[in-house]
């Protein structure tokens, strides 16, 4: 059975990056992303829906995002979903969540007032073609496609 799951996305972070660290001291982003979709219904109105995602960045590109960015800075990105299910402590309950699972990004814009909204020599995306991914960081074992740490070892 064949299978493919890639995600591309392009908005504006919901939030300041969180930055942690496994126990073995790999580094770990958790960021939100607005998308927003605009269309028309057949009335001629237009609408726009946000739609908004939780995202996972490891290694190096963790700590870029979160050394770079702040909330409302836009963001494109390329990654994976992941559905994570657990228990919940206080119901019991099963639970689930879907995230995007970063593997590459672009640092998009300019220059925000009073700092630097990347890094310095980090070219923008401009509006003619689509911005091009970064290379992706390097996993735990020296790998880039390898999956990141077990879930155990994240410190969220």
């Amino acid at each position: 059975m064949a299978s493919y799951n890639k995600v591309i996305l392009l908005g504006n972070l919901t939030r300041d990056p969180e930055l942690r660290y496994t126990p073995k001291g790999q580094a770990v982003a958790r960021l939100g992303l607005a998308v927003n979709r605009s269309y028309k219904l057949e009335s001629g109105e237009t609408r726009e829906e946000t739609t908004f995602v939780d995202i996972d960045a490891w290694g190096k590109q963790a700590e870029l995002i979160s050394q770079y960015l702040r909330k409302g800075n836009p963001l494109f990105v390329e990654g994976r979903l992941k559905l994570d299910q657990w228990d919940d402590k206080t119901s019991g309950q099963k639970r689930t969540a879907l995230r995007v699972v970063m593997e590459n990004f672009q640092f998009v814009g300019g220059r925000a007032e009073g700092g630097s909204s990347r890094p310095p020599g980090a070219p923008s995306a401009s509006s003619s073609s689509p911005p091009a991914p970064a290379p992706a960081a390097p996993s735990a074992d020296g790998g880039s496609d390898g999956p990141p740490p077990e879930e155990d070892d994240v410190p969220f």
